[in-house]
């Protein structure tokens, strides 16, 4: 992408509604979930995960300070 077409998306970012750039926001964000680094990421912490490396909620609010 051009720095002009870059700087016109931008602008055109800018005059949308809250709701719309929600919407804006939302569809990025499933986009980047479907790309294979995202999937390869997510694949290895549930791994961890499944391994035993995970915290519990208890755990993380006192880590946290959140007693």
């Amino acid at each position: 992408m051009t720095a002009s077409a870059m700087l016109d998306l931008r602008q055109r970012l800018v005059r949308l509604s809250e709701t719309e750039r929600r919407e804006v926001s939302s569809f990025l964000i499933r986009m980047g979930q479907e790309s294979p680094a995202w999937k390869k990421e997510t694949a290895r912490r549930l791994n961890e995960m499944a391994a035993g490396k995970k915290v519990s909620v208890a755990d993380l609010r006192k880590q946290l300070g959140h007693e």
